[in-house]
């Protein structure tokens, strides 16, 4: 019995803060079902970056949903100062029980002072003593590739009395009709109907994706198949040149909806698709999250911290003895060998053992 787990009965409002990239975002998720479960008289809000709103809006189990905009620090010192003042007497006003911050950011520590929650949980680690005195409980970060990221949010809750079911754990992604009608639409103006693979050849960290070359000849190799492919990647001008490239090596012309997406649109993409594959990257996530069968490529990072969640998939990687090395790039160069060593047959492999395994 842990002697020091709270009394979730006297949880009326929880905040979750997560202040982190759009992955991080989403594999939080789980801890806004879980407390939802377990306290189900309480309202659970989340606080996270503005861009990454979309990750978690209209999640079933979120009450409020309160944003920090980078972009406030353009505002010039006063204009930042007054937008941070809104959003603290916006959280002040809720007046929490509880907060549960799942990073070592500092505004956290600042928060749990400041609202003055009964209880405050957050990450062990050396992030000094006004961090450490901040928080009424601390749960340990299992670190180095032996633990899910959605594992250690979710020890956040253990740390405090609750343990969830296996089935309390997945991921949830919400991208709503508007995106769903929208994504009907354009799939439409490109001539795709029935069944598609989603290829997201792309990630906002070069570092980690695949060489152009490898991936065309991935996509002809599915269409000898007789797929349906559709790529898609952010609008960032590397990603565009990277699908403009693999598109320029193709005999047989793909459809497109690289740069035209909101997130929730890509969200609505990946649900409808009979498969989803590619890098280590957000999309990957939404992939799990919204229970599209995936092949994930992994190169530098650790499969076993960042792989697809709960969902029928295939990890393909390389079995070099320096990887997960979490660096950028070998020797930092921007380039990595590990996943430029895997070649397309294997990932193709890789995609006819999943659709045997969920279409038998």
């Amino acid at each position: 019995m842990l002697k020091d787990a709270i009394d979730f009965s006297a949880v009326r409002r929880v905040l979750v803060i997560k202040l982190r990239h759009h992955g991080d975002v989403l594999l939080s998720s789980p801890v806004l079902a879980v407390l939802a479960r377990h306290a189900p008289h309480a309202e659970v809000d989340a606080l996270v970056y503005h861009d990454t709103r979309d990750m978690l809006s209209q999640h079933p189990a979120l009450s409020q949903l309160f944003t920090i905009d980078r972009q406030w620090k353009k505002l010039g010192p006063a204009g930042q100062l007054a937008a941070e003042w809104r959003l603290f007497r916006a959280l002040r006003e809720r007046e929490y029980d509880l907060v549960i911050h799942l990073t070592g950011h500092k505004r956290g520590a600042w928060l749990a002072r400041l609202l003055q929650p009964r209880w405050a949980v957050a990450p062990a680690g050396a992030y000094g003593k006004f961090f450490a005195n901040s928080f009424s409980h601390r749960y340990p970060v299992i670190s180095g590739n032996r633990r899910h990221t959605v594992e250690i949010h979710l020890d956040a809750l253990r740390r405090l009395g609750v343990y969830p079911d296996a089935a309390q754990r997945r991921l949830q992604l919400v991208a709503g009709s508007a995106a769903e009608d929208s994504v009907r639409a354009k799939l439409a103006a490109q001539g795709v109907s029935g069944r598609y693979l989603v290829l997201h050849p792309t990630s906002r960290w070069l570092f980690k994706t695949w060489p152009a070359p490898r991936m065309a000849a991935l996509i002809a190799a599915l269409q000898a198949q007789g797929e349906t492919v559709v790529l898609s990647a952010a609008p960032a001008a590397e990603e565009m040149a990277m699908i403009a490239d693999i598109c320029s090596r193709l005999a047989q012309p793909v459809a497109s909806l690289a740069g035209e997406l909101s997130l929730k649109e890509l969200a609505a993409l990946i649900a409808g698709a009979a498969a989803f594959i590619g890098m280590d990257s957000v999309p990957m996530h939404m992939a799990a999250a919204v229970d599209t069968p995936c092949v994930a490529l992994f190169g530098p990072s650790g499969d076993i911290e960042w792989g697809p969640w709960q969902v029928a998939h295939r990890i393909v990687r390389t079995d070099l003895p320096c990887r997960p090395c979490g660096k950028d790039g070998c020797g930092g160069g921007k380039r990595s060998e590990c996943l430029e060593l895997i070649d397309e047959q294997q990932v193709l492999a890789a995609f006819n053992s999943l659709m045997r395994e969920v279409q038998p």
